[in-house]
């Protein structure tokens, strides 16, 4: 229960970790373990208490489009609460990195509506946050590469809260729908200019890519 407790959204709400931690299942999974695939109906809302999480959709020719993640402390509020009203999630849930999820089940999370106004605030605020991730993402789309792929990097830092970064050049690609060719040329670039430095599967981003921009 103690993980749940350290959740900001929750720390003057005991009542709501307690009912959590009654109605809850929790589990751990490793990293590429999908937890939802598309057209499916979840049965459970997860509560993230350590790990990440990533939203995929997937588009033709079987590639994928990176949405926005999932961290501790928030749930995955868009394909999930769909189940709700018996919606089938039109996106992809996988671990990103391995994670410990506590599961509410879909009824219990209805009651928790009715019965808990600071309930329904977090899951709120977790769609506002989520819509603007989705602006990003189109805002991305209209976006050249090497930008795409130097925002990519940040998000990914100020969300894992390093600036070093485990990822292939081919994980980026995909990431970003190019070819690693590309990623690999682009990267060069940004170490040239400074703002990262490479090395084996692995992207560091230096203090002056913080205040670069295009």
């Amino acid at each position: 229960m103690e993980s749940l407790r350290e959740i900001t959204a929750f720390k003057y709400t005991p009542e709501i970790v307690e009912q959590l931690h009654q109605n809850s299942i929790k589990k751990v999974y490793k990293a590429g373990t999908v937890i939802l695939r598309e057209n499916a109906y979840a049965n459970a809302i997860p509560i993230v208490t350590k790990g990440l999480l990533k939203v995929i959709r997937k588009e033709e020719e079987d590639r994928e489009i990176l949405l926005y993640y999932i961290k501790k402390g928030e749930t995955c509020v868009l394909p999930f609460w769909g189940s709700l009203y018996n919606v089938a999630s039109k996106v992809k849930v996988e671990v990103e990195e391995e994670a410990e999820i506590f599961f509410l089940p879909i009824q219990k999370a209805k009651l928790f509506i009715r019965e808990y106004p600071q309930w329904m605030d977090y899951v709120l605020l977790l769609f506002v946050n989520r819509y603007e991730d989705l602006l990003n993402v189109i805002d991305s789309a209209f976006k050249k590469t090497d930008e795409r792929l130097l925002s990519f990097l940040k998000n990914k830092a100020e969300i894992t809260q390093s600036r070093s970064i485990n990822i292939t050049h081919q994980q980026l690609a995909k990431e970003l729908l190019t070819a690693r060719v590309v990623v690999s040329r682009l990267l060069k670039q940004l170490e040239e200019k400074g703002l990262l430095q490479l090395s084996r599967n692995k992207i560091t981003l230096t203090d002056q890519a913080d205040f670069f921009s295009y």
